[in-house]
């Protein structure tokens, strides 16, 4: 007797950095994996050597191109991954955050249900909730998003909602905390462009690539007062969101999680840590605080741990650390970034084109 062959799941977005190390460990979990991406922030090059799944060039906003897909492809949920992700960027060109992560989600959507396909696992963040009033957050937290990235993500997150009430949608929604690290092969990692975050950034510092990293304030009432952030491998999200996709396939009802390590960071033990992972100087600028810039983000992720079982194999910020320098001594060079982000993004917000000096902590 034949063995069952695993489900067909789509993954929009899975070009990306979270993306594609889900679809890497769909793969080897079994699934067979569609990953569907534009290419604007995504890597052919890096995911293709990878995997066995089709990977089709397109994007969530053509519909035309969605229908083929579900008319052609036996596809029994979704992963959604696709969507832009800078917070300066957003302020700057709101309407291109709405069109794109609202309306590319209302399309994706629309094909799914047209294809009686009702299973969908969504990245949403914690940038929903703004600035917290209590930490660590948990999902009842008020959600009140201070930017039209985080107001992006909370408008599909209500559509889902609002469309499984109608039609019988099963979603898992995961808000996440600061992604970072590497897969431990150390063939799949962050590569963004610019870069955002506050741990490539300092390993692009201990690289050469950067002359210095910028602390944002450093008289925070934190202890050693620079900002506290959750850090969580994205590994782990990878692993969360293959839990997130059997819970809607074994016919659980829709739910919402955070995905954190209930633990943070502050920036001065980051640049510490790098510096031990490393064995290198990395020069450090202090700066003004910047408005907006809460002292401590925290999450609360009991909640994806008794009803997921989802349990983060690599908490340690060192891991998270030693995962991604692996990843950038392989993936890049001294002199890659400075002037390469500002020609391949011209029309950037000045988040962040400042960014590639100065990180944001967010």
């Amino acid at each position: 007797m034949a063995t069952p062959s695993k489900p067909t799941i789509l993954v929009t977005g899975g070009a990306g950095y979270i993306g594609s190390h889900t679809a890497l460990l769909l793969e080897q979990e079994g699934y067979d994996v569609i990953l569907l991406d534009n290419m604007v922030y995504g890597h052919w090059d890096i995911i293709a050597p990878l995997l066995q799944a089709k990977i089709i060039k397109g994007d969530i906003g053509d519909r035309a191109l969605l229908d083929f897909i579900f008319a052609t492809q036996s596809i029994d949920a979704v992963i959604h991954f696709a969507a832009y992700a800078y917070v300066g960027e957003s302020v700057a060109q709101p309407t291109k955050y709405y069109r794109n992560n609202v309306g590319g989600a209302i399309n994706l959507l629309e094909a799914m249900l047209a294809a009686s396909v009702k299973k969908i696992v969504f990245s949403s963040t914690c940038a929903t909730y703004g600035v917290p009033d209590t930490t660590p957050i948990t999902e009842e937290h008020p959600q009140n998003p201070i930017n039209p990235y985080g107001a992006s993500k909370l408008m599909v997150e209500r559509i889902l909602a609002d469309t499984g009430a109608a039609f019988g949608l099963k979603s898992v929604i995961f808000r996440y905390f600061n992604a970072a690290g590497a897969h431990p092969s150390g063939l799949l990692g962050e590569d963004h462009h610019p870069e955002t975050h506050l741990i490539p950034l300092v390993l692009q510092t201990a690289l050469g690539s950067r002359e210095a990293i910028s602390i944002f304030g450093t008289d925070y009432p934190t202890q050693d007062g620079t900002c506290i952030r959750d850090y969580i491998h994205v590994v782990d999200l990878a692993e969360a969101h293959i839990l997130g996709l059997k819970h809607l396939l074994q016919g659980k009802d829709s739910a919402v999680f955070n995905l954190s390590n209930g633990n943070g960071s502050s920036v001065q033990e980051v640049i510490e840590v790098s510096r031990q992972v490393t064995g290198l100087p990395i020069r450090v600028i202090e700066c003004d605080r910047r408005p907006g810039d809460p002292p401590v983000l925290i999450g609360h992720s009991n909640k994806a741990r008794v009803i997921l079982g989802w349990r983060p194999r690599y908490p340690d910020l060192s891991d998270i650390i030693s995962h991604a320098w692996a990843w950038h001594q392989r993936r890049h060079r001294p002199s890659d970034f400075s002037q390469m982000n500002l020609m391949r993004n011209p029309n950037l917000g000045e988040d962040e084109r400042e960014s590639l000096t100065c990180h944001p902590l967010t």
